[in-house]
């Protein structure tokens, strides 16, 4: 599992799948509000100079290399992903289909309040 110390630290690392294919770079993480414990990923994606964006990959199964970090999705599913532009939040409404991308189930916390949260 991804569990690094300090999240500044891995800003800007190689994202890749399991057969090493780059992905993109990684830009944050989004921890579970149940568990405090680290969720999703979001990557940048495209070329600069273009339309860029953060995809969210699930960091279940993770593990780090030296300069990198590995997702157990593949590529092309991950691109594929639900984005949000590089300076946006993931809107509340939005969290459900992140999950289903992925065919993770959702559900919201006790109270309704949302699943994911930025760190």
């Amino acid at each position: 599992m991804f569990e690094p110390d300090d999240i500044r630290e891995w800003r800007g690392h190689d994202v890749v799948d399991e057969g090493g294919s780059k992905i993109g770079s990684l830009e944050s993480v989004y921890v579970d509000t149940r568990t405090d414990q680290p969720s999703f990923a979001t990557v940048t994606v495209g070329m600069p100079g273009r339309r860029r964006r953060l995809v969210f990959v699930p960091l279940a199964g993770a593990t780090v290399g030296p300069g990198y970090l590995k997702v157990r999705y593949p590529k092309n599913l991950v691109k594929d992903a639900p984005s949000i532009g590089t300076d946006d939040v993931l809107p509340a409404g939005d969290e459900p289909s992140v999950f289903a991308h992925y065919e993770i189930e959702y559900t919201p916390g006790a109270g309704g309040e949302r699943r994911l949260a930025r760190r």
